[in-house]
């Protein structure tokens, strides 16, 4: 019943990828016309042909045959002006239909939740939109041509032939039947084997893209044989099913030759008899017959061979559906915040309980309650998967709570619009993402529409502008990918200046130090607490000693609020897991 289903909404998903086309419907249009008007053109050639026969035959004079012979050409260039604009108007509403839906894809892509992203791999996404969009071009460019101008020729070569001889006709038709079933047949299992060769070469993508991104693991731990095994493995498995369906598809090309030409030869068998017994007029109604019923065996083939190409297509277009079928997160692009969205800094977290979608099993966090007022500097702490980054998690609302509810200044989180919520909130990581651009563009991340002096103002309070303007290039100096050219405390000191400039109500800070040296780590803390004043503060941190100065600490514990207070109230609690904690960092 689910291949039923399947098979059923394949045509479905070509319809819904051709309403792509829809707004350039005036030159597909137009390309279309000149299809028909190439098409109809062929279809006067074997007519000729066997007037330039019979003429031959019949002693006409020679004018009489250069007239045909001169007719004859111009068909064909008329035909061949015809097909050239054709393809330039396919091509060009294919380069257009193309464009939008990439476009569709990524704009859908990066609106979607995180709960998305935990459950897909981005090699994998990456080759959806690159080699499945790329497959679709050549169907859109030429396949679609192809089907249309084959269904011209084989309907009209086939009246065509009913005219010149019947009993020819009838004994053709006698073919087509056979030709059908193996095009059934065949195309099934090419169909198959075309979506599970897709779905290897994405799983040989997803390992190329890891492997780049974590190439210093790789190289740390000597592992490149190994990544060449595991690669090497993903595409041979995609190419034994390529190999595969190279054999279904040889044996369909031969079967189809087989029959096509077998029918082409019982065809001039059956017709020499028929003009030697004198059911047929000439030679010349031969000529044309047997070369509209070549015109029928090479649409079929062709036919054959579009069916397969639009088999894979379909393919393609899941994919590619799958992720414009998943729901988006309801953003906005939005240059102001109306009033009653504006955060006032408090926040409220009341008897929240979380997991996370990939492990609905696992309890993350568990009634979690507590509140931290304006411009207060609050400390999460706790083990290590005690559930601290998901708590930042659930204020940016990369996710939703399965229980309870967050409220900021006494607003639900729900009712406040994700975009408006997100652009109040500023969050450093422990590990700073750098695109592969200027240490300018990357400053300006926080607020793309700053200025120059707010990029540098921003530069300097983040304690950055003493090692970017040693470089050459100052602040114009390119990162590298992923900032690989910077160090560590670097990369912070970027970030800082980044949520510097978006000047964020809320500051979440994530193990923003922890991974430091004593030296960076007081540059990128003197730049944290100018980036902390006048802001609510929530600040994530193993290292004890960044967070003794805060208004209040938060120990979290296997999902819950296991202690509250001061650095001070804390470390004199008998038994309590902050003052273990503390005393095993003093220890060390």
């Amino acid at each position: 019943m689910q291949t039923d289903t399947s098979l059923k909404s394949k045509p479905r998903q070509m319809f819904r990828l051709y309403s792509y086309i829809k707004p350039y419907w005036g030159s597909f249009a137009a390309g279309m016309l000149f299809l028909v008007l190439s098409s109809l053109a062929g279809l006067t050639i074997p007519y000729l042909l066997g007037q330039l026969v019979d003429y031959g035959a019949k002693d006409h004079l020679p004018e009489a045959i250069n007239r045909v012979g001169l007719l004859l050409l111009a068909v064909l260039c008329g035909q061949a002006i015809l097909s050239f604009f054709r393809v330039t108007l396919f091509v060009n509403v294919t380069e257009k239909t193309l464009s939008a839906l990439r476009q569709d894809v990524y704009n859908h892509l990066i609106r979607l939740p995180m709960s998305f992203f935990m459950r897909r791999k981005i090699g994998e996404l990456n080759s959806h939109i690159s080699a499945d969009i790329s497959l679709l071009q050549e169907t859109l460019a030429t396949t679609l041509a192809e089907f249309i101008r084959n269904m011209i020729t084989f309907a009209g070569a086939f009246v065509l032939l009913l005219t010149t001889s019947l009993k020819l006709a009838l004994f053709v038709l006698l073919v087509f039947p056979v030709i059908l079933a193996i095009g059934l047949l065949f195309g099934r299992y090419i169909r198959k084997f075309a979506g599970d060769a897709q779905g290897k070469l994405a799983e040989a993508n997803n390992i190329l893209e890891e492997t780049l991104q974590g190439i210093l693991s790789v190289k740390a731990f000597a592992n490149e044989f190994f990544e060449m095994k595991r690669y090497r493995r993903k595409v041979m498995e995609g190419a034994d099913i390529g190999m595969k369906n190279g054999k279904f598809k040889g044996v369909f090309t031969s079967m189809l030759l087989l029959c096509g030409f077998g029918a082409i030869v019982a065809v001039i068998w059956k017709g020499a008899l028929l003009v030697a017994t004198g059911e047929m007029n000439s030679a010349g109604a031969l000529i044309s017959f047997v070369v509209y019923a070549a015109f029928i065996g090479g649409s079929i083939t062709e036919l054959a061979e579009v069916y397969t190409q639009m088999q894979k297509s379909m393919g393609a277009t899941r994919h590619l559906f799958e992720i414009l079928d998943e729901e988006p997160e309801p953003l906005t692009d939005t240059t102001g915040i109306v009033p009653q969205h504006i955060l006032d800094g408090t926040i409220l977290f009341r008897n929240v309980s979380f997991n996370y979608p990939t492990r609905p099993d696992q309890q993350v966090l568990d009634d979690v309650s507590f509140s931290v007022n304006a411009n207060q500097k609050v400390a999460l702490v706790g083990h290590s998967g005690a559930g601290k980054s998901t708590i930042a998690a659930l204020l940016l609302r990369l996710y939703d709570p399965a229980n309870g509810n967050i409220y900021f200044g006494g607003r639900n989180i729900r009712h406040v619009p994700y975009s408006e919520l997100r652009s109040q909130i500023a969050l450093v990581p422990q590990e700073v993402f750098l695109f592969a651009a200027s240490i300018r563009d990357n400053i300006a991340y926080g607020n793309p529409g700053a200025s120059d002096e707010e990029i540098l103002t921003a530069a300097q309070q983040a304690n950055a502008w003493d090692f970017i303007r040693h470089f050459p290039e100052g602040i114009e100096t390119m990162v590298g990918d992923r900032g690989v050219q910077l160090s560590g405390g670097q990369r912070q000191r970027i970030a800082i200046a980044r949520a510097l400039l978006k000047n964020p109500r809320i500051l979440i800070l994530d193990e923003a130090t922890s991974a430091l040296d004593a030296e960076s780590e007081q540059l990128v803390q003197g730049a944290l607490n100018n980036l902390m004043q006048g802001r609510t503060s929530i600040i994530i941190a193993h290292r004890l000693s960044t967070i003794r100065e805060a208004d209040r600490i938060i120990v979290i514990d296997k999902g819950k609020v296991a202690e509250e207070g001061t650095h001070h109230q804390l470390i004199d609690k008998e038994g309590g897991i902050y003052r273990s904690l503390n005393a095993l960092q003093v220890q060390s």
